[in-house]
């Protein structure tokens, strides 16, 4: 039997993954954020810390007209995103029949 993959439990949570997917795109505001997941404003502070604890966040304040904050995930973010892109793939592969 094949092994399964391991999944980075940082990302495997629905919010988180949806998140990271967002940002893994482009860096983004809190707003867009927020609107794009709708998710209260708490929600989506509790996971963009979680993310930043992990040392997966980059935040900048923005000053373009009024002042905002946009995150992007940071290099290491990035690689633990693609990683866990990967172990999701190896996944799918895995639960597909043989033909």
């Amino acid at each position: 039997m094949a092994d399964l993959p391991k999944f980075d439990r940082m990302f495997h949570q629905a919010v988180r993954t949806r998140l990271a997917a967002l940002l893994y795109r482009q860096a983004s505001s809190f707003s867009d954020l927020k609107a794009a997941l709708a998710i209260t404003d708490g929600n989506l502070d509790a996971h963009l810390r979680k993310l930043s604890a992990a040392g997966y966040l980059h935040s900048e304040m923005v000053v373009e007209g009024r002042p905002r904050t946009v995150y992007s995930l940071s290099p290491s973010g990035v690689n633990a995103f693609e990683a866990y892109l990967d172990a999701l793939e190896d996944l799918l592969d895995l639960s597909r029949p043989p033909e």
